[in-house]
């Protein structure tokens, strides 16, 4: 039987049935399985006719954004007036879209609203936009009266009284202000009658949910929401806008630290069922609960707003019995009344300024185990790290599903087998804490992998002696662990912290990883760690990542220091892409430095007498290979070859950060106010350091793009920072 022919083409059907025939009579005498040559022939006709038929629909459909093909969109942009941005927020990464709300936002064009949308959208950041005339203490007109616009503050609202933690001098200011001539566009002058203020909240508010308090040690009673005992303010979870901003932002809208007065009112209004909870309850944030299995909301009507400062052991406005619940959102800390006895739990949120070191954000990119490796569940299989680790057998996955505390008092060995992938890592959606009280030592065959991430570890001092590090290579027999992966993990700098959130000085110069065999490959990624020993003959990669010694002057990567002449040896080759490495460093080989500072300087010991201990505090021994680029350099540092690179010195420019204290929402960023060499001195323009992944400069300037486009004829904006 022949293989039937080709359904017949439009074009073909259209013939006389005396053709077709025909040309099915010559396809069976020549060719049963493939069409006629009539019919062939008109095929080729009609691909041709259907090109050109897509050719005019496309024509139509390229008058229009929504379905013009993508080398249309310039043009269109062109005739609109549209002008390119970097486009490094979500909301203005697609030119089709961007090309489309411009279309929608010159009908608001000139408004203060859609100012507002544009730094939102632009930044990805809280955004306000305020009129600084409506904020001037004037003689008003009787024809255009403003009630609430006295020209002396209320003094008996704390909302202008209590600066800093009121609204005073912020983006939600109403009080009258007098005239500032100064320009609002070079960052001097605020208030004047053609200033449009951009305020800018630049900093994210992560959760933890359902976390345990850490108790003051010795104060059952007295209680910390940060897990590594340290006083943080917690933050506000900003409530969405919508897509199309309507009205304009308010506190509940933009992610700022939580103030006493602020949480005080709205626990007032629950409690008065007055309004609907905006900081305190379910979903918003701040929620705390009772028990754990399952936790039980507590109502705001059991907690109270008190200012709990004073050194621990001595915490003002401690409750009495039959008192509420007591926390102080300023500070971080709750105080529980005499009789309360159930463990605590709360979901909060703190404030950083990239999604780093470990959180509750989503990493499941970056998990690396194979999805056919046995898995073991923490706490829903086993109940401690350790007991997990022992049932996988050198090779699985250690999983952790929730943001607890795991304590560890002996800490963990890890033995990866032969050819093993040993992975522990928090699940995603998950940031847990462990807490050692030794070092984690991982010890592997032959072409095994070690990969940890996704947590928080510090050292929680036990009876056994100081371990060499947090987390300890050691140089055993058979030990020939292959790689090491350490992603989205935070490795305390300093060990353990102080409730003002300095190192505790017993750790002080001590690593949080020491790596003593040769031939390992450390890869870092997404990190924050403490100071990094590192063999000689092993190679390290750090990418968008912190190596924190905890002072300039401590070394943050050497292979070891001799403990007798202090002599620093010097760690395998280095490599540093967008990181921020505070302490010295002296390496075997710079294989790549770029977009990084190295905030570092030698003491007066470092550098006395005709041998000093450190030549630089930027040192490596080998100058002819590798390149250093687009990066900061402490003074004299010994490098291989240097492009576009900024060395420390008097009178140079030098990074300003907001701090350098882990834990800080503001740790390691750079303030505005840094010069823009660096700021804006990596090599597309971003900043160097560890937040050069986000690229802040890139998105001002898109944003100064699109307010140039819609500010009336007239009047000048700024862009001001509110943390």
């Amino acid at each position: 039987m022949s293989t039937p022919p080709t359904p017949a083409s439009a074009l073909f059907n259209l013939l006389p049935a005396v053709y077709r025939i025909r040309d099915a009579e010559i396809a069976e005498a020549t060719n049963p399985s493939a069409p006629g040559p009539l019919q062939s022939i008109l095929a080729v006709v009609e691909e041709q006719l259907a090109i050109l038929a897509d050719n005019l629909d496309q024509l139509y459909d390229d008058q229009f954004i929504e379905t013009c093909a993508p080398w249309v969109i310039p043009y269109i942009g062109d005739l609109i007036g549209y002008q390119a941005v970097n486009g490094i927020a979500p909301a203005v990464a697609s030119p089709r879209a961007e090309v489309a709300h411009t279309i929608s936002f010159r009908r608001r064009k000139g408004t203060v609203l859609v100012m507002e949308q544009l730094a939102r959208d632009v930044t990805n950041w809280g955004a306000h936009a305020q009129e600084s005339f409506l904020r001037l203490a004037t003689t008003q007109y009787m024809n255009h009266i403003r009630p609430r616009n006295h020209y002396a503050p209320n003094l008996r609202a704390w909302e202008p009284a209590s600066f800093p933690i009121g609204y005073q001098n912020s983006g939600f200011d109403e009080t009258a202000h007098t005239v500032d001539v100064h320009r609002i566009a070079a960052s001097r002058g605020r208030y004047n009658i053609q200033n449009i203020g951009i305020f800018l909240w630049s900093l994210n508010a992560s959760s933890l949910t359902h976390a345990p308090l850490d108790a003051v040690p010795g104060q059952s009673r007295c209680l910390r929401f940060s897990a590594l005992g340290r006083d943080l303010p917690l933050f506000n979870l900003p409530v969405p806008q919508g897509a199309d901003i309507a009205d304009p932002a308010t506190p509940q809208n933009v992610p700022d630290c939580l103030t006493r007065r602020v949480v005080c009112r709205d626990i007032e209004r629950i409690t008065a069922q007055l309004l609907a909870p905006q900081y305190y309850g379910e979903g918003l944030s701040l929620q705390l609960y009772r028990g754990t299995n399952p936790p039980t909301p507590i109502d705001a009507a059991n907690v109270r707003v008190a200012n709990l400062s004073g050194p621990d052991g001595s915490w003002n406005n401690m409750p009495q019995a039959g008192d509420p619940i007591a926390i102080d959102p300023q500070l971080g800390r709750v105080a529980l009344p005499p009789t309360f006895r159930a463990p605590l739990t709360a979901t909060w949120h703190y404030g950083f300024n990239a999604d780093l070191g470990g959180g509750e954000y989503s990493r499941i990119a970056t998990f690396t185990a194979s999805p056919a490796q046995n898995v073991a569940h923490v706490p829903a299989d086993f109940a401690t790290i350790h007991d997990a680790l022992a049932s996988l057998g050198g090779d699985g996955v250690v999983e952790i599903s929730d943001s607890d505390t795991y304590d560890e008092p002996n800490g963990l060995q890890i033995d990866v087998k032969a050819s093993g992938h040993i992975e522990i890592r928090a699940a995603d959606g998950a940031r847990p804490t462990l807490l050692i009280g030794d070092a984690i030592r991982a010890t592997g065959g032959t072409e095994s992998i070690l990969e940890i991430n996704g947590l928080v570890i510090a050292y929680a001092p036990a009876a056994a002696p100081t371990p060499p590090a947090l987390l300890e290579i050691p140089a055993t027999a058979g030990n020939a662990l292959t790689q090491l992966g350490l992603r989205h993990l935070t490795l305390t700098p300093g060990w353990a912290l102080n409730p003002d959130g300095s190192p505790q000085a017993a750790y002080l110069g001590l690593p949080a990883i020491h790596i003593d065999i040769p031939g390992l490959t450390l890869t870092v990624e997404n990190a924050i760690l403490g100071g990094l020993w590192l063999n000689r003959q092993s190679t390290a990669s750090l990418t968008n990542s912190i190596l924190d010694a905890t002072d300039l002057t401590l070394p943050a990567c050497v292979e070891r220091i001799d403990p007798i002449n202090q002599l620093p040896h010097a760690s395998g080759a280095l490599t540093l892409v967008g990181c921020t490495v505070i302490g010295k460093v002296h390496a075997s080989l710079l294989s790549l430095v770029s977009n990084s500072i190295i905030w570092a300087q030698l003491t007066a010991a470092d550098s006395a007498g005709p041998y000093p201990l450190w030549r630089a505090s930027l040192w490596a021994d080998r100058k002819q290979e590798g390149c250093v680029r687009f990066s900061y350099l402490p003074e004299a540092a010994i490098t291989p070859r240097q492009f576009h690179c900024l060395t420390r010195a008097r009178n140079i420019d030098q990074p300003v950060f907001y701090s350098l204290r882990y834990g800080d929402p503001g740790y390691a960023k750079l303030t505005p106010t840094t010069p823009n060499t660096i700021r804006r001195g990596a090599d597309d323009g971003g900043e160097m350091g560890i937040f050069h992944f986000l690229l802040a400069p890139l998105r001002e300037t898109d944003l100064n793009i699109r307010m140039r486009e819609y500010l009336p004829v007239g009047l000048e904006f700024g862009v001001i920072y509110q943390n």
